[in-house]
């Protein structure tokens, strides 16, 4: 057998792997001729260069926050092979014109299945075949998209054979996924290789997102005169590619929605936002069409919209993929395409699909039986997460398990030839390895056709002989390069804004988003200051209890309440039990590491962690980072108190602290002063005051001797970073008095309560006036109550000592109060302003659900 190998002056080597079709060589010896200037500029880099550019790719794409998820919010970083896939223009037209007539086809495919159903009258589509699968949705008969085209989005899974045609393996027509992916490789790659993109001549992806905003405007059209309001669905953060989702609402501009901020009402959809309801037009769906709807399709489903198909069925909404396009994704319909395209087109399809053998034929299932070991056995209706059986992969006994459950339920089967994917080179353990590939190619319906993006998403093996090529199994993304003769004009979505509406159309809101978004930046703003607060005070703790100094146990006793008071994580050390005030450290451990504790510290980062990811299309890039780099010190803080409390604890938490003031640095310092950061702002100015109200009232209302009651206020004064000023300042009074102050009163410091309550009023002075209603508002007089009652009180009744109660009772009752009222407060912005999810099911669950 004939070697194939391209080698460097420093030892770089690809050497292609057997006898099958290799991307560089194709089934010659010699290099293909679009090939050559990659190779050689990656023999120049060298195998160093080629790592450092690798580490960069994966650098930026943490810092981008691109994950694929395997049932967690947080995910694993996206994977991206630094050595992209290449084809030429002259191949790419080929499998240009094959995708959109692909796309073309089975869009006319959609039309008459849920429409005339001709190809079912006329025997072409076996009966069976349609009524039996899950995806075909009997409540979205009739339906019908304005315009040419039902098929907005298309993908296809392509391999090539050992003779290097492109072979279809399957269809992707429910809600598409990769596009995104696609785009972000595409923006990493050029980053990092950059000389060697632009010298390429790379066909540009942009247009193919034009397209995709241009189609949906114009379907938005064809039911509004007005600026059209365009969302995009999503299934949440639990969602696999749930970064893609996000990716896209920022790169074309719409809001991400989930079910939940989405309603019916009056005949139409609309979105629940703080202006109030907002009337959808379109949406872009990334949910499965069975979940979109509890009503009429899936009852138990969370994800959807109860109402949403009746909406649809009287032309007031588009959604796009239609729902009911689920059916186009049957591999079973490959057996039957070439007599469904002789049907519509008179011709066979220009790309060919992989043989397949349906087990709901007899002829088909005594074939796959016999033949078992040689196919690749895939279900008619696939489930999440469900994956290819490859028969040859199989030993006898689970050979005859497969056959046993094919012959139970032969209707919902399917059986494909194994075609051996051709082999491109990855950049594997330092260097080039011959790896098999897939790629997936996207189309979007223009008004004439379908517009094929220049390129696509291809996936590589993680070892030489990877039979499942999906991401759930570790396959690794190439960014897909279609190299054209000359450089092609660069666009952006920018210059594909519609134009400025007439004077008589409003223009859509620019802070119009889904109330649960508006929530979840409010709680992200709660939970950072909690997190916060408390390592602050445990970093005091910690310092003061491996301090050389002794102290007393009157102090270490109200340091130790005072955490578990801040910190809420009850009953701690509220207890009267000695052993646990003098032996603290597996207590205060775990008001750090519990994260099923609530109020510890990884209890509260992780809420903080789930309300970015919830609102993540919110984040600018420099936020994403730090909440990257947030996560990751979480995920080390049990390392690092491995030896317990013993070598300065307060180290191990300082490198939270100092993120989470990134994060607050950012927030101030970056964000446009819209309703988000105002909703941000206002969760930290409440938590603060909850905070500092909470630290006050556990510390300092206890009276203690004066050498104890000095050494509880310095760390008080030290946990909220004041201590210096409180030195510096001439105590004319007590140094209870100056402390409380600082802590309380002062409109200066902008860790007081006082402050903090300032800062809300003006905040709530501002919000959205037609939820107020007229006159003052509930949560106006909250506010102005405890402004009062902050500037009226006296410090010196405050700091009087009740010789009964060993404590300052007005101080008590005065920060008690404010307690309520802060409460009070944010129960009322909860009401106004946030979304109360309603959950709608059907109280009878029926056979249909339990088929999907």
């Amino acid at each position: 057998m004939e070697k194939r190998a391209a080698e460097n002056l420093d030892g770089l080597q690809y050497s292609a792997a057997g006898s099958g079709y290799d991307e560089v060589y194709g089934d010659q010896s010699q290099i293909q001729a679009h090939w050559q200037y990659l190779l050689d500029g990656l023999k120049t880099l060298g195998a160093q260069g080629i790592h450092e550019r690798q580490l960069k790719a994966e650098r930026i794409l943490r810092d981008d926050g691109a994950t694929y998820n395997s049932g967690s919010p947080t995910g694993t970083t996206w994977q991206l092979d630094p050595v992209p896939a290449l084809i030429s223009s002259e191949e790419w037209a080929g499998i240009e014109a094959g995708l959109q007539e692909r796309a073309e086809l089975l869009d006319l495919l959609l039309k008459d299945l849920y429409g005339p159903r001709e190809l079912i009258r006329l025997g072409i589509l076996p009966p069976e075949l349609l009524y039996s699968h899950g995806g075909f949705l009997r409540a979205c008969d009739g339906l019908s998209l304005p315009g040419e085209h039902q098929l907005v989005m298309h993908a296809t899974d392509m391999v090539r054979d050992h003779q290097g045609r492109m072979q279809v393996i399957g269809d992707r027509t429910q809600a598409p996924s990769g596009s995104g992916y696609a785009l972000e490789n595409r923006t990493v790659m050029s980053r990092v290789l950059p000389s060697l993109f632009r010298d390429s001549h790379v066909h540009r992806l942009s247009l193919f997102f034009q397209s995709l905003r241009l189609k949906l405007n114009s379907l938005a059209s064809a039911i509004t005169d007005e600026q059209p309001r365009i969302v995009i669905l999503t299934p949440g953060s639990y969602s696999e590619t749930y970064f893609e989702h996000t990716y896209l609402a920022n790169y074309l501009g719409f809001p991400l929605v989930q079910g939940s901020d989405l309603r019916v009402s009056k005949g139409y959809l609309w979105m629940k936002s703080l202006g109030g309801l907002e009337r959808v037009d379109v949406v872009l769906r990334r949910v499965d069409d069975f979940y979109c709807d509890p009503v009429e399709l899936k009852s138990d489903s969370r994800l959807g919209v109860p109402g949403l198909l009746e909406v649809v069925r009287a032309g007031r909404v588009i959604v796009a993929n239609p729902m009911g396009s689920g059916f186009l994704e049957n591999p079973a319909l490959l057996r039957y395409l070439p007599q469904i395209a002789n049907h519509f087109l008179g011709r066979e399809p220009l790309l060919s699909s992989v043989k397949t053998y349906w087990c709901g034929d007899p002829q088909d299932l005594t074939y796959v039986i016999e033949n078992i070991d040689k196919l690749v056995i895939k279900t008619c209706f696939r489930k999440p997460s469900e994956q290819s059986v490859f028969g040859s992969s199989l030993d006898q006994k689970g050979r005859l398990a497969l056959i046993d459950k094919i012959r139970y339920e032969p209707l919902q089967f399917v059986a494909q030839e194994y075609i051996r994917p051709s082999t491109t080179p990855s950049w594997k353990d330092s260097q080039l390895l011959p790896r098999p590939s897939i790629l997936r190619g996207f189309s979007v319906a223009s008004n004439s056709s379908y517009n094929v993006m220049p390129g696509g998403l291809t996936r590589v093996g993680n070892v030489a002989d990877s039979l499942n090529l999906s991401n759930l199994r570790g396959a690794i993304s190439k960014d897909t390069w279609i190299l054209a003769s000359e450089p092609e004009k660069q666009v952006s979505l920018l210059e594909t804004r519609p134009l400025q509406a007439p004077a008589h159309a409003p223009t859509q809101p620019r802070n119009a988003f889904p109330c649960r978004v508006v929530e979840n930046l409010y709680w992200m703003g709660r939970y950072a200051v909690r997190a916060e607060s408390a390592l602050r005070l445990l970093r005091t703790v910690f310092v003061q209890l491996n301090s050389t100094y002794h102290m007393p146990k009157e102090t270490r006793q109200v340091l130790l309440q005072t955490v578990t008071q801040v910190t809420t994580t009850y009953p701690g050390f509220t207890l009267s039990d000695a052993t646990t005030t003098s032996q603290p450290e597996a207590e205060l451990l775990a008001v750090v590491l519990d994260g099923k504790r609530s109020g510890s510290i990884t209890a509260n980062l992780n809420a903080l962690l789930e309300c970015s990811d919830q609102v993540r299309e919110m984040l600018s890039a420099d936020t994403q980072r730090v909440i990257n780099d947030l996560r990751d010190e979480l995920a080390g803080l049990a390392d690092a108190f491995k030896q317990g409390l013993t070598a300065a604890p307060e180290e191990a938490l300082d490198p939270l602290v100092t993120t989470l003031l990134a994060l607050s640095g950012l927030w101030q310092e970056s964000m446009v002063r819209g309703l988000g950061w105002r909703f941000i702002d206002m969760g930290l100015r409440v938590e603060k005051a909850l905070q500092g109200l909470s630290l006050i009232r556990s510390s300092l209302v206890p009276v203690l001797p004066e050498y104890q009651q000095l050494q509880v206020l310095e760390s008080i004064l030290l946990s909220s970073e004041v201590l210096i000023t409180f030195r510096r300042r001439d105590h004319s009074g007590s140094d209870m008095s100056q402390g409380l102050e600082l802590l309380l009163h002062d409109s200066s410091n902008p860790r007081s309560v006082f402050y903090q309550v300032d800062q809300l009023r003006r905040h709530l002075d501002v919000l959205p006036s037609s939820v107020h209603g007229a006159g003052l508002a509930e949560e106006d007089r909250f506010m102005l109550e405890a402004s009062s009652a902050i500037q009226l009180s006296s410090l010196d009744a405050l700091v009087a000592a009740d010789a009964k109660t060993m404590t300052r009772a007005a101080l008590d009752q005065l920060l008690a109060r404010l307690q309520y009222l802060l409460q009070e407060t944010s129960n009322q912005i909860s009401t106004k302003y946030f979304d109360q999810i309603k959950v709608h099911q059907q109280l009878v669950r029926t056979d249909w659900d339990e088929e999907l």
